[in-house]
């Protein structure tokens, strides 16, 4: 087995076994690629089978060079996957990244935007612009209902349900779930559906995407950092912000104004508690006030 046919099939793999989105595929696959350029570059002789941690070891301590320890972090998790898929079809019998340790970062804390910072945001919309109802609505429905960039990409009109007050989100993995909308979320993306959505002319292919671009075609990942690049630059915001920041902020929100973890979780679809737990760092008022109000200790 060489480098290039294990890498095709571990992407087979990830995509079609585990049902991981394009974009994480993407980037194990990079992880590959990463070490096999390393390989041609010092003339490295060795297959996937019989590699072993010395070369491994090798080729982390010179990304440790070029990258930051949470990029490195990840490479290293990549690899480590890589060689456990080689483990799982038999190709392999041990996993020679066990004994190679990943660097200590620390957790990042998101970085979020205070309410008036989003509506300083929305007010710079130029509405005027024919894209400006798209855009409004892109903005309410990241911070309305905290989606991730591709889960706002590939909203559906036959998601929305308006009457029940959810809409469908497909997810990582394309594990759905149902994400409460509030009623300025709702009023906003209708009026961008009713109005603005139907001046374009709508491909076949996307008639039942939600938001497009002027040649009726669904946006990328990439035109949805620009209109929020652009955005902050016009709203002289002064921050260096993305998408997901308004998903930091819509956790966050909640969190300050009494939600509990759980329900956080579901809404974002988390898998686990533990990554929604990084948002209890925001607001440690609301761990006291939690304590004050319940605990029988907490009063004389």
């Amino acid at each position: 087995m060489n480098w290039q046919q294990a890498q095709k099939d571990f992407r087979n793999y990830l995509q079609i076994e585990r049902g991981l989105s394009k974009n994480s595929v993407e980037n194990y696959s990079l992880d590959i690629s990463k070490l096999i350029n390393h390989l041609l570059a010092h003339h490295i002789t060795v297959s996937p089978l019989n590699i072993s941690s010395e070369i491994l070891q090798a080729f982390v301590y010179e990304i440790a060079k070029e990258v930051n320890a949470r990029s490195q972090s990840r490479i290293i998790s990549g690899l480590k996957s890589f060689f456990n898929y080689l483990i799982f079809e038999g190709e392999r019998r041990d996993n020679p990244m066990d004994l190679i340790e990943s660097p200590k970062t620390g957790r990042k804390l998101p970085d979020t935007l205070s309410i008036g910072e989003i509506d300083q945001l929305i007010d710079a919309i130029d509405l005027g612009k024919a894209e400006g109802e798209r855009n409004r609505s892109i903005i309410e429905t990241l911070y309305g209902c905290g989606l991730r960039v591709s889960e706002v990409i590939d909203l559906k009109l036959s998601d929305l349900y308006f009457k029940e007050g959810f809409i469908k989100v497909t997810g990582k993995g394309n594990k759905e779930r149902f994400v409460p909308i509030g009623e300025v979320t709702q009023e906003y993306l209708t009026a961008y559906i009713e109005n603005s959505r139907n001046r374009v002319p709508i491909k076949k292919t996307a008639s039942d995407i939600v938001f497009l671009n002027r040649r009726g075609n669904k946006l990328t990942r990439a035109m949805i950092f620009t209109i929020v690049k652009n955005l902050a630059l016009a709203a002289d915001l002064g921050k260096n912000i993305s998408p997901h920041t308004f998903r930091h902020s819509f956790a966050t929100h909640l969190l300050e104004n009494g939600a509990d973890l759980r329900s956080i979780q579901q809404m974002l679809g988390h898998e686990s508690i533990t990554t929604t737990e990084i948002y209890m760092h925001v607001d440690k008022t609301h761990l006291r006030g939690v304590m004050l109000e319940y605990h029988p200790r907490s009063k004389f």
